[in-house]
């Protein structure tokens, strides 16, 4: 009989892990995803919210068997697309999302591209372990690592086609590689979404997030190569988009969990290399930092977190320089900003901060606006046209602020008065 093992998920029911999935659950680097939350310091606001990545990637490899089932692939390409759902959050930094931005600003580079890196073998372990490599686990399985990195990374294939071997699908050729598995890890619809959403709904216990899953994927077909989900699978869809759109603004970008991010974060600017901690766990990067910058660590420890002082609402044209936005997108801008509005109250420097949402919600959640799936009416119609739910959601915010001002509580009277004066000289110049 096959090796497997049974492993019982809170949102998914019993799931068996066999074969691949089984000899890359067993490597280091997918065990070090049980130490690191999969929604950062949310649990600070939502309680319940201390699930890992590690439930995240088994969940994520159980709807994609479950999808490539209901599609029929080819075992080769059901097996690709289970190890790349597996594997796709390696290179998460401590606390998920929350260093995404830093680290990018920082490093020129990325989570992604730090996963494709350890998929691939070009970073060598710490130390020995009794596991073979990932690259190895995959190329014994018949795939290829470069494959499922490109696929992880969403990078376009290197395959070369030619009029000589176009892809035929229900009888129709055309150019281009198939993109249905690009789809279903970088979709409107894709196999990360299915699992997050309802697994972050279930553990906040922020109810936004559920979804039609079943019905969901039984109205996934594929056209031509790509993607389509029937007419029937329509409302589905929708509840799935709104569900997306609500868990960003009610949980992911909460007001309260936003800040105490940016506390993490702002200690981590003060590092000398943020390389030292790229591959770092929650609890390590806590300890290292308890060193470093003990205030910080003591206040997530205790939850003496900084209070909202001031905000600019996102959407009032009447107060947002567009330009001046963007410029404070920059890290460097924004602590000058930080620095001028201590000054003017009189306060530490380290009691303030500044938060600009927008560049890291494109980075961290690229995702977010996508409506680009096609419903199969008879013939494939753009989502655009068939729901104007799905317009509206196009164009809806994720945070309720341009720009906020946070610090401690002692200080939040004097700040609201120093920022509302500094950014109503800021209208003025618009």
């Amino acid at each position: 009989m096959d090796d497997y093992k049974i492993i019982h998920d809170p949102v998914h029911g019993s799931i068996k892990v066999k074969g691949i999935l089984l000899e890359l659950l067993q490597t280091p680097e997918v065990q070090r995803l049980a130490l690191i939350r999969q929604t950062g310091l949310a649990y600070l606001v939502f309680p319940g919210a201390n699930h890992t990545r590690i439930e995240h990637s088994l969940g994520t490899a159980h709807v994609a068997g479950r999808v490539g089932r209901e599609l029929q692939l080819e075992p080769e390409e059901g097996n690709l697309l289970q190890a790349a759902a597996m594997l796709h959050d390696l290179g998460h930094y401590p606390f998920s999302h929350t260093l995404e931005y830093l680290v990018s600003d920082r490093t020129d580079s990325d989570h992604m591209r730090l996963t494709s890196d350890l998929v691939t073998g070009k970073i060598e372990r710490d130390e020995e372990f009794h596991t073979p490599q990932i690259c190895e686990i995959l190329e014994g399985s018949g795939l290829d690592p470069e494959k499922v990195a490109r696929l992880i990374e969403g990078s376009p294939s290197s395959d070369q086609t030619t009029i000589d071997n176009l892809p035929i699908h229900n009888g129709q050729s055309h150019f281009g590689s198939p993109s249905y598995i690009e789809n279903l890890m970088h979709g409107t619809v894709d196999v990360d979404q299915m699992d997050f959403l309802p697994r972050d709904s279930h553990y906040t216990g922020v109810a936004l997030g559920s979804l039609d899953l079943d019905r969901l994927i039984n109205t996934f077909q594929l056209h031509n190569h790509e993607l389509v989900i029937h007419r029937r699978g329509l409302p589905a869809l929708e509840g799935m988009l709104v569900a997306r759109g609500l868990m960003y603004s009610s949980v992911y970008f909460h007001k309260t969990v936003r800040i105490a991010e940016l506390m993490l974060a702002r200690a981590v600017e003060l590092l000398d290399d943020v390389e030292d901690i790229i591959r770092m766990t929650d609890p390590e990067l806590l300890c290292y930092l308890s060193h470093k910058t003990p205030d910080v660590v003591k206040r997530i420890k205790y939850r003496n977190l900084f209070k909202r002082a001031f905000t600019v609402p996102r959407g009032d044209k009447d107060q947002i320089d567009v330009d001046e936005l963007k410029r404070l997108g920059d890290h460097r801008v924004r602590s000058r900003l930080e620095d001028e509005l201590c000054d003017r109250a009189r306060i530490p420097r380290t009691e303030l901060l500044v938060d600009i949402p927008a560049p890291e919600i494109d980075l961290s959640e690229p995702r977010l606006g996508r409506t680009d799936i096609k419903i199969m009416d008879r013939s494939p119609k753009p989502l655009s046209r068939m729901s104007s739910l799905a317009r509206a959601l196009k164009t809806r915010p994720v945070p309720d602020w341009a720009l906020m001002v946070a610090c401690s509580e002692k200080h939040r009277e004097r700040v609201e008065k120093v920022s509302r004066k500094h950014f109503e000289g800021w209208m003025k110049n618009e």
